[in-house]
């Protein structure tokens, strides 16, 4: 292929307007961000709070992790990995890494993910240790005409699409006005989801389909918020649209797991199971929108911490426990207080414990290894509170 990337048209005439849900307030955090030299990555001063007794391992961590990924990102600027879904316990690939590599693509999900590990860890580009490395990054999300919408490559879907995105509007927000590349894909993808959105409110795996759930939905809402703070004009009936979707996939009282939310609330299986992954999902993206009522999320948070340990210890490997994380993660960073720093000490342990020799976080279930170890940096790196999702 002579193209790096493969980004498909959306057809339409986009009309946004200026998202009208409540920025973030009356969650301050207790965690005090992390200084640190910019040449050097190296912090300067430790977190006053939340902070567990290995914050040098945890450092020392963090910096092994960035270097396996600098390392692993591919000629393209991309990252590679298996692209497929999660079907039952098992993920199922549809166009595998080994491919992406012989063709010159990448996963552009996984490509943010790992461009948004760099930024957390305060690293951004135009200078520093991992300024070439983001450059390519942003160079591989940006090729092509910045018109057209929809980020994809290698077969990707929605799920790549709302990373990507979320990594544009991270990057954009940290080095504003320092490329000008990234605010035009970042305004035209962030509208293609938004003429993405179906009856019910939410997304699936691919663009314009009848159905839902909750999952996907989660991430182009994160991505829209992310989009919409980076300066991009989103429209506040999309957001309304979506807390209802959300608001309606509470499961109801006399039932089992009364108020927490379920995966689907249309189509096969619907109203028939929840997870540790979709109840963090699910108060993250109500967190995003402004919602800090706990009477509408906080059975679903008391689930999560619940579930931490069973899914720690029996997929320690797998997309649930990397996929589960990366939102919980962000829920519990917006909670704060005693509910983080007993979330962080406990994942950062599991995180510290699991690391290989050469840095990297194993996912044997998944995209791959690209992917669990930028989330693992991404979760790590937390507490700094460099990139603006983590922001309080």
């Amino acid at each position: 292929m002579t193209r790096v990337i493969r980004i498909a048209a959306v057809l339409g005439v986009a009309c946004a307007f200026a998202l009208e849900v409540a920025s973030p307030r009356g969650a301050a955090s207790s965690v005090e961000p992390v200084a640190r030299d910019m040449e050097s990555g190296v912090a300067t001063k430790a977190p006053a709070t939340a902070s567990p007794p290995d914050q040098d391992r945890i450092d020392a961590a963090i910096a092994d992790g960035l270097a396996w990924l600098a390392r692993a990102q591919a000629p393209c600027g991309g990252w590679t990995a298996d692209v497929g879904h999660k079907q039952a316990d098992s993920y199922v690939v549809r166009f595998d890494a080994a491919r992406a590599r012989a063709e010159g693509r990448a996963h552009p999900g996984v490509s943010g993910f790992a461009g948004m590990a760099f930024l957390a860890a305060g690293h951004v580009p135009g200078r520093g240790p991992y300024a070439a490395t983001l450059e390519r990054a942003i160079d591989y999300l940006c090729s092509g005409d910045p018109s057209e919408a929809y980020i994809s490559d290698s077969e990707s879907d929605m799920y790549g699409h709302a990373f990507a995105v979320l990594f544009l509007a991270q990057v954009d927000g940290m080095a504003r006005g320092r490329d000008a590349r990234v605010a035009a894909r970042l305004r035209s993808a962030a509208r293609m989801i938004e003429h993405a959105q179906n009856a019910v409110g939410g997304w699936r795996y691919y663009p314009y389909a009848d159905e839902a759930d909750l999952s996907v939905s989660v991430c182009q809402m994160q991505a829209l918020r992310s989009a919409k703070e980076a300066g991009v004009r989103v429209s506040a009936e999309t957001a309304r649209r979506m807390i209802r979707y959300l608001e309606d996939s509470r499961i109801p009282d006399g039932r089992r797991d009364a108020g927490c939310f379920y995966y689907k609330i249309t189509g096969r299986a619907a109203r028939t199971r929840t997870s540790f992954a979709v109840n963090a999902a699910a108060v993250a993206s109500l967190h995003s929108a402004g919602v800090y009522d706990a009477k509408r999320y906080g059975r679903a948070l008391d689930y999560v911490e619940r579930h931490y340990r069973e899914v720690s210890s029996e997929y320690a490997e797998h997309f649930y426990f990397w996929y589960g994380n990366w939102h919980a993660v962000q829920a519990f960073r917006m909670e704060g207080g005693a509910r983080f720093r007993e979330y962080f000490a406990r994942v950062s342990a599991d995180l510290l414990a699991r690391r290989r020799d050469d840095g990297r976080w194993v996912n044997a279930v998944g995209p791959g290894d690209a992917w669990s170890t930028a989330i693992a940096c991404l979760i790590l790196s937390a507490p700094y509170g460099y990139l603006p999702l983590f922001a309080n």
